[in-house]
């Protein structure tokens, strides 16, 4: 795939992920666009800059490479701590990659309630 489609395929995810997540009730937005800098999220959530949400809109996928990724990107951040990767292949649904370290206090929270 050539560099702007795959750039354009990349922008279509993120905006398609803002407004699932935005349905969902998180209210959220493309974060590079917004903010333009390295170290943006691919979608922000509103008022909650400790999350960095990396979106891979492909066919192929290797988890851990985008995970290293978006830790690479929030290196210089001071806020953003957990980092969670949307991945979509076609015809399928969307799925996140968490660390388990980054899982276990949301579930363990989820479950106290």
């Amino acid at each position: 795939m050539s560099g702007l489609m795959s750039k354009r395929k990349g922008a279509r995810g993120e905006r398609e992920l803002a407004h699932l997540l935005t349905d969902y009730g998180i209210p959220t937005r493309r974060g590079q666009q917004f903010k333009g800098t390295p170290d943006s999220p691919d979608v922000a959530i509103e008022g909650h800059p400790e999350w960095h949400i990396e979106v891979k809109r492909a066919e192929r996928f290797s988890p851990y490479a985008a995970l290293e990724q978006a830790e690479d990107d929030i290196k210089s951040s001071l806020f953003k701590t957990v980092v969670a990767v949307f991945h979509k292949a076609n015809k399928k649904p969307w799925i996140v990659v968490l660390y388990a370290s980054d899982f276990a206090p949301m579930l363990r929270a989820r479950i106290r309630e």
